[in-house]
């Protein structure tokens, strides 16, 4: 799955910040996550216990 986030100076994608809107991420990768569009990423990820969105996006069911 190609996402839009840019890669830091030593490759690896850079981490997406914690305080960015559920509805913007839903937006950008075409997925619905079933929750509040202003909740922010930290607290989905806490939620649903993941460590990261690219772990939520490849796990999630």
């Amino acid at each position: 799955m190609k996402g839009e986030r840019s890669r830091n100076p030593h490759g690896p994608l850079r981490e997406k910040r914690g305080d960015t809107f559920v509805e913007t991420i839903e937006k950008q990768y075409g997925r619905d996550f079933g929750v509040r569009g202003d909740m922010h990423l930290d607290t989905l990820l806490e939620q649903k216990g993941f460590d990261s969105l690219n772990d939520l996006l490849h796990n999630e069911k």
